[in-house]
């Protein structure tokens, strides 16, 4: 029972962080989940909550959100995060846990870099990017960190930004169970903790756009910054 009240309220704040910055949450959450499951189990877990989640910020966004950006870049999910999903499966589990602190390192890094992106691009470019992103998220969890730059640069904030990127994670998530169950890595036991995650991030979603509506832009963006080095550093101290 502490554990589930524990993950519970991982699950919220990291439900209401993804609300509001569009990133953040596995950050808060998957050490939780790895802490009870295992790393086999945790990615396909966290990867049940965050379809939920995603899915709930798309409908309290469900106004705001750039389909074309979406479409392309689920040209390039798809076959990408079936390919990492069928990798996923077969990775040494010490390998995993590598590649996750790799993860959570550069994703505090890629901030800070002189040369992150500033070019505004073309929705087109994101069927690359999505791509890349979902490859990466298959084995990791999670990308928003990552994503959140060319989002950003494409001129999207606040509740299109939010509702933009949660479609497009949606999609990720979806091609990534297929995966998962396919190669029998997504269990009935890690299905039935992820659903049991899905009315909190749903709550958490709900909370975080109440949150958001408030925010002027420049702070919005300022909260990305500060969640982005935040939640990297609380990932990498729980490892």
């Amino acid at each position: 029972m502490t554990q589930w009240l524990l993950l519970g309220g991982a699950a919220f704040l990291a439900s209401t962080l993804a609300a509001v910055a569009g990133f953040g949450g596995a950050a808060v959450l998957l050490p939780a989940l790895v802490a009870v499951f295992g790393v086999r189990d945790a990615i396909p877990i966290l990867t049940v909550a965050q379809l939920i989640g995603n899915g709930s910020r798309v409908w309290f966004n469900r106004r705001e959100v750039a389909l074309p950006v979406v479409g392309w870049f689920a040209l390039g999910a798809v076959p990408l995060a079936l390919a990492g999903g069928v990798l996923f499966a077969t990775a040494p589990l010490g390998a995993l846990k590598r590649v996750i602190g790799a993860f959570l390192l550069l994703m505090v890094l890629w901030r800070r870099l002189p040369g992150a992106p500033v070019w505004r691009p073309t929705a087109r470019t994101f069927a690359g990017l999505g791509a890349l992103f979902s490859f990466i998220s298959a084995l990791t969890g999670s990308v928003g960190p990552f994503m959140a730059p060319f989002f950003l640069a494409y001129g999207l904030v606040k509740g299109a930004y939010i509702g933009t990127e949660a479609l497009a994670t949606v999609v990720m998530h979806v091609v990534k169970l297929g995966a998962y169950a396919g190669m029998a890595i997504l269990t009935g036991r890690a299905a039935v903790a992820g659903l049991a995650l899905g009315p909190i991030m749903i709550a958490g979603s709900y909370v975080g756009k109440r949150i958001l509506d408030r925010l002027p832009e420049k702070v919005f963006v300022v909260i990305i910054e500060l969640v982005l080095v935040g939640a990297g550093g609380l990932f990498l101290l729980g490892r």
